[in-house]
């Protein structure tokens, strides 16, 4: 990753041309980890009949993994570059490749149809939206408004008893109240993955949220704070522009 011509908002990040541009030059890269560090988290959700939404895939190989797994019931990959599309999907017709869909959609306004998936993966794709998103306990109103909007389109897409993947560095305590709010019915639970370095694995099931009598979400307690000065910040460091010194 070119970190030292990166944009520093994430409108620029929500801009195709930046990704179109990257895109054209690299190859393959993997947001937080490729598959086999995180397959003990995921493979227990996955079944031959589940369909798939791959929400911001760029040139990642997890469509690919996903159809290793045996995963048969549609895979969907979209992302925001049209040209990270068209080499995916010149990637997959070289390989001969079938049953992964690759289409350039916004993760902002995603164009299917309420109920369409089993389950919906983002890896490191929500965690753009909190670029430049000032206090990170209160991030301004546009960050509040795109990640509300990337959920509600993703809860909208999952089926009624659907589940959501979210594979990031947001701790809970900052990705718990997006997550949370109020007209999404899904439960929240997570899991850690990395070794000294944690990434976080979040797992919301549609339909299973429980309130107690005073309408609060039973969660598990929050994970301890991650270390932020990890070689790994190097490479994706631009989460981290979010007022790292306040957190």
């Amino acid at each position: 990753m070119a970190d030292d011509v990166a944009p520093r908002t994430a409108s620029a990040y929500l801009d195709p041309s930046y990704w179109d541009e990257r895109f054209g030059k690299e190859e393959h890269y993997e947001w937080f980890k490729d598959f086999s560090h995180f397959r003990h988290l995921l493979a227990p959700l996955l079944s031959p009949s589940i369909s798939v939404l791959e929400v911001g895939c760029g040139n990642s190989r997890l469509g690919e993994e996903l159809l290793r797994e045996g995963v048969a019931g549609g895979i969907t990959c979209v992302d925001l570059s049209p040209v990270a599309v068209q080499r995916m999907r010149d990637r997959l017709a070289e390989q001969g490749t079938n049953g992964v869909e690759v289409v350039v959609a916004d993760m902002l306004d995603l164009p299917f149809e309420r109920e369409s998936f089993d389950l919906v993966i983002e890896k490191g794709t929500m965690d753009v939206l909190f670029v430049d998103s000032g206090d990170p306990w209160n991030p301004n109103p546009t960050t509040v408004d795109n990640v509300m909007k990337m959920l509600e389109g993703i809860h909208k897409v999952l089926k009624p008893e659907g589940i959501f993947v979210s594979i990031t560095f947001g701790q809970p305590h900052f990705r718990r109240r997006f997550f949370e709010a109020s007209g999404f019915t899904w439960s929240v639970e997570w899991s850690t993955f990395g070794d000294g370095f944690h990434y976080f694995f979040y797992i919301l099931k549609k339909g299973k949220r429980l309130l107690d009598s005073n309408g609060n979400q039973h969660t598990q307690p929050a994970a301890p704070s991650i270390n932020m000065f990890h070689e790994e910040l190097e490479s994706e460091d631009y989460i981290f522009r979010t007022n790292v010194d306040e957190l």
